[in-house]
């Protein structure tokens, strides 16, 4: 509803009508609020997709450089690899997995990394060139070189119950479990299991 308003400037009547202001000033707030919840759901959309990021990055996203040719063919020196953090925290480390970790907890040495080849309370020989595992012999599947030098397990060793025995697959050329100053590598010693290369023309997943 409206009414006349003298304009003394003009010495006319202007005529006001109440509700169309009333009205106006309701779509406006209801365009602002509009607005606001349309901009805080941007904000959210935004967190959401970084905190997603984050996660990604952390837990399958570490890149770590692989040092010299111990794990050739499948890893070469300078290959940059993802290391996957999650995994070991659903399941156990399983034979053959190709692990990054300390050696012997140091993290001031950089990482290393090696094929798991011996589990937790398993024993572990190396006799004639070849892996025995609870005396019985290893068959491996994937590429390496011929054992040499048996080091530590020359003669019959018990792993612990969070103890595992690492070798490079290139065994010839390689510092891992058969050394005494590498030893075993525990369990909270393993910073994650290398899943991807992303070394230019190496570009893919990294093969058990």
């Amino acid at each position: 509803m409206g009414r006349w308003k003298l304009n003394r400037r003009r010495k006319t009547y202007d005529f006001t009508d109440k509700s169309r202001e009333l009205k106006f000033k309701k779509k406006r707030k209801s365009f602002e609020l509009d607005d606001f919840f349309e901009g805080v759901t941007w904000v959210v959309q935004i967190a959401i997709v970084i905190v997603i990021a984050f996660v990604l990055v952390w837990y399958w996203g570490q890149r770590v450089v692989n040092t010299g040719n111990s794990m050739s063919p499948v890893l070469m020196d300078g290959d940059v690899v993802l290391a996957d953090r999650i995994i070991y925290n659903a399941s156990k480390p399983k034979r053959n997995d190709i692990i990054i970790f300390h050696p012997n907890g140091n993290e001031n040495t950089g990482y290393s990394i090696k094929r798991i080849i011996g589990l937790p309370g398993e024993t572990v020989q190396i006799k004639d060139g070849k892996i025995y595992i609870d005396g019985e012999e290893l068959k491996e599947t994937f590429e390496t070189t011929e054992i040499s030098s048996a080091g530590i397990v020359a003669e019959e060793m018990t792993l612990g119950g969070s103890e595992y025995f690492v070798l490079g697959d290139n065994r010839t050329n390689s510092e891992d479990s058969r050394l005494a100053d590498i030893g075993n590598v525990k369990r909270s010693e393993i910073y994650g299991k290398a899943w991807f290369i992303v070394s230019g023309s190496r570009f893919g997943f990294v093969r058990n």
